[in-house]
């Protein structure tokens, strides 16, 4: 019997052979004839195939040979050849194949609507990201031009099974608030797909969940042109009406709560600042690049953040040494020291049991000291981190720039104008509004001084929990931006794939720190929320 072969195109590129996970070959120019042939199906002629994927200089006839070498040994078999060539053309025979992109075209064929939700909720299981994500080929305009159409059209295809998806469910189903979120982060700018997510919000129960995305809604169409705020709102008042009786008049919002900052010493003697704010069950975050309790509190990159974990639960935060309201001085700036500054924030706030959230540099400062005290973290959720510092990192390149930028952090950190430190806003958040870059700016002036941040960005190379990765025993969650362009998505995955039996989210954008007008901001606290839950 032949192997059956599962070619996965809608996201990364998979291949599955009799439901086993097969290595891909390493070459992004063999993965690409690879997608290419299986989604064209005709045989393809050699001359087009160099032409789309190899530059002149090349001995392109000679590179797509080398690459059919790669790929026969996955593809074919003594009883199917699915790859085929002859002297003058190529093509991929599906034969025992399935390739999702295919399986949902011909699904989608006919009238979709008619199809059964259980079908609906299978197709649209098999978006699990952009087309062939990843594997883009700035040089080859030929092959970019196909990818980026091709993702186009599975783009609109995904909308097409979301549609019809949400027209079999109930109205306040939650599944198909899911679906309409999906729906919104894949069409941003249709304004009518945000007026039905607000009303199957508010519909499903969850208003202030509607009112919150109404106000997100409206921020993210701004930036995208013209909208009606009336028609959001319109959308809101009418779901709330058929919902539920009638409200009683609407009571000013409450104020945010206030937050106590209180100061503990570590076992070096360095004082760290601490803040709690909220009630409820403890949730405790690790300190960051950068913070600084009363700066973040009121900042327009931040404040969503805090308010919204603090909605539910006592939340605690706490500086670092070496920044914000801690002790500059500290001498120590290793993990090992990171990790104790944790250790005296949680004694002095006198926690023994809590879920710990790590972002960023915090992930590995939090995995460690899961590891050091299983019996005390009952939840570990790391957002938009990595194992090992950027001095370990596999491209050489990557470290000469940040040894360059630490030379420059030293000379350009503390000055009036902001031009240095505007490459970090930009790598941080590249997708903010001018208000948001400038409080980020003026917050790495004021959160630590030249020297520190170079300390601090230096010691941060050194950081290595590979190893200690799979020791941790506490249910974890792993969430990352899939475009994050400071921390990239391969370090999350290194983070998910080491911690056993480790949850991993991937959230479409590519800030580093999620932006209150991000369609990714309500999914990542739902995750969150629903994480703690269990």
């Amino acid at each position: 019997m032949s192997a059956t072969l599962d070619l996965r195109l809608l996201g990364e590129m998979e291949l599955r052979i009799d439901g086993a996970p097969a290595a891909l070959p390493h070459s992004k120019k063999t993965r690409a004839l690879l997608a290419y042939l299986a989604v064209q199906s005709a045989p393809q002629r050699r001359d087009t195939l160099c032409e789309l994927l190899w530059e002149m200089p090349d001995d392109p006839r000679a590179a797509l040979r080398w690459s059919l070498t790669k790929l026969r040994p996955l593809l074919n078999t003594p009883e199917a050849e699915r790859l085929q060539a002859d002297r003058e053309r190529v093509s991929f025979a599906p034969q025992g194949a399935s390739i999702d992109l295919n399986h949902v075209r011909d699904m989608c064929a006919g009238d979709v609507t008619t199809r059964s939700a259980d079908d609906l909720r299978a197709l649209a299981a098999m978006f699990r990201g952009p087309f062939i994500a990843g594997l883009e080929l700035p040089a080859q305009p030929g092959f970019e031009s196909w990818r980026l159409g091709q993702q186009e059209q599975a783009r609109r295809l995904h909308l097409c099974v979301l549609d019809a998806l949400t027209a079999r469910l109930p109205e306040d189903a939650a599944e198909r608030v899911d679906a309409l979120r999906k729906r919104v982060e894949l069409d941003p700018g249709d304004e009518a797909a945000h007026a039905r997510l607000i009303a199957a919000l508010a519909q499903s129960g969850a208003g202030a969940a509607a009112e919150q995305q109404r106000e997100a809604s409206a921020r993210m169409l701004a930036t995208l042109g013209p909208f009606s705020d009336a028609a959001l709102k319109d959308a809101l008042r009418r779901a709330r009406a058929r919902a539920a009786p009638p409200a009683p008049p609407p009571t000013p919002p409450p104020a945010p709560p206030r937050q106590e900052v209180r100061f503990c010493t570590a076992r070096d003697g360095v004082r760290i600042a601490y803040a709690t704010v909220g009630s409820g069950p403890p949730l405790v975050k690790t300190a960051n690049w950068l913070n600084h309790l009363e700066y973040d509190w009121e900042s327009p990159v931040w404040r969503h953040w805090f308010r919204a974990l603090a909605s539910e639960r006592t939340f605690i935060r706490y500086d670092a040494r070496g920044n914000g309201l801690s002790d500059w001085d500290a001498s120590d700036l290793s993990l090992d020291a990171l990790v104790a500054d944790l250790e005296a924030v949680v004694d002095a706030a006198g926690l023994e049991r809590f879920p710990l959230l790590g972002i960023s540099q915090g992930c590995a400062v939090s995995v460690e000291y899961a590891v050091r005290h299983p019996e005390r973290v009952t939840r570990l959720i790391l957002y938009g981190g990595y194992a090992r510092g950027w001095r370990l990192h596999d491209r050489p390149e990557v470290v000469e720039q940040t040894e360059a930028q630490l030379v420059l952090t030293r000379t350009g950190w503390g000055r009036d104008n902001p031009a240095y430190r505007q490459m970090f806003t930009s790598l941080f958040i590249p997708g903010a509004t001018p208000e948001q870059v400038d409080w980020f700016n003026e917050l790495q002036r004021i959160t630590t001084s030249p020297e520190n941040a170079a300390r601090l960005m230096g010691a941060m190379g050194h950081i290595d929990v590979r190893q200690r990765l799979p020791l941790v025993r506490t249910p974890t969650l792993v969430i990352h931006v899939r475009n994050d362009e400071r921390v990239t998505l391969a370090n999350g995955r290194e983070l998910a794939m080491g911690i056993p039996g480790a949850r991993f989210v991937i959230l479409e954008g590519r800030n580093h720190i999620l932006l209150e007008q991000e369609p990714a901001m309500p999914r990542f606290l739902a995750e969150i929320s629903s994480f703690l839950a269990e």
